[in-house]
Formats: structure tokens, sequence, C-alpha cells
């Protein structure tokens, strides 16, 4: 997997995260994961198709997405309702598209899916072929991955 893939992402959920959470968001230290990894129970997922393919993930606890919903929304939200749903995907949607404008900009034609939103407990991501890169981004209402398994189009 190319840097040049991975930087739009982190840069991206950086810049939206300290923008739309008014607060300074920290990086965490990076890792690869290979094989199926849990998700930690609210996972947007946008898959890429193009000069490249795979995926991003922005893989959040409950807490931590009903924590950024109700700040985005700038009120408490009760329950993760139809508004916190569409709140995290608008997240994802943001970050996305700050990072396919980057790479677009770069020379990399590709298409996106819309967010999907998953939630529950003993989700599984598994995603053999793409190695993951994963960049915890931690703010105060939690920590955030972002997940990217990107690969060049053989």
């Amino acid at each position: 997997m190319r840097v040049e893939y991975i930087n739009p992402f982190v840069e991206a959920a950086h810049n939206i995260l300290t923008e739309v959470l008014a607060e300074d968001v920290k990086r965490g230290d990076l890792y690869l994961k290979s094989t199926s990894m849990p998700v930690m129970g609210v996972a947007a997922f946008v898959g890429l198709a193009g000069d490249v393919e795979g995926r991003v993930l922005f893989d959040m606890s409950m807490d931590t997405a009903m924590k950024i919903a109700s700040k985005m929304n700038m009120e408490e939200l009760p329950e993760f309702d139809e508004l916190a749903k569409a709140t995290i995907t608008e997240m994802a949607n943001l970050i996305t598209g700050q990072a396919v404008t980057k790479l677009h900009d770069l020379g990399f034609k590709f298409d996106l899916t819309p967010p999907a939103l998953f939630t529950g407990e003993k989700m599984e991501i598994s995603d053999h072929e793409v190695e993951a890169l994963i960049v915890p981004m931690l703010t105060q209402q939690g920590k955030i991955e972002v997940n990217v398994a990107i690969r060049e189009r053989t």
C-alpha cells in the first residue's frame, strides 16, 4: 500500500475532526493489520474503485459515536437514532470527500460508494487480500480508528 493513498485520508480525518469537534485531535501510533479484525461498535464504510480499489472504515465505540454526534449537533442526543446515524455518516462523507479531492489532484481516478453505517457487537471486517493501515485519532469524545485498505488495481 503506497503512502500517497494513505496520507490524504489521515490528513483529512485530522482536519475534519478538528473542525467539527472544535478541539485539538491527536494522532495515535499507526499499525498494520492483515487479518480479520473486530469492529468497535459503529463503523462507517466507504468503498473505492477505479485506479485504486479497497475501502476506508471509520471505526469507533457506540459511546464515542454518540458523543461525536451530540457534539456535531450541538445538543445531547439521547439515543443512536436516525439523526445520530446521519451525523456519523456525514462525518465519514466530509473526511472521504476531502481525501478524494487530494487524491484526484495527484492524478488518481476512482469512484466512491456512499458511506454505509454498521452497528453492533462482535462484528468483524475480513479482507485477506489487502493489508489495512490503522490510524487512531484521539479526541475528547473517544478514539476513532481510520482503517485504510487500498491497493492499485491489477
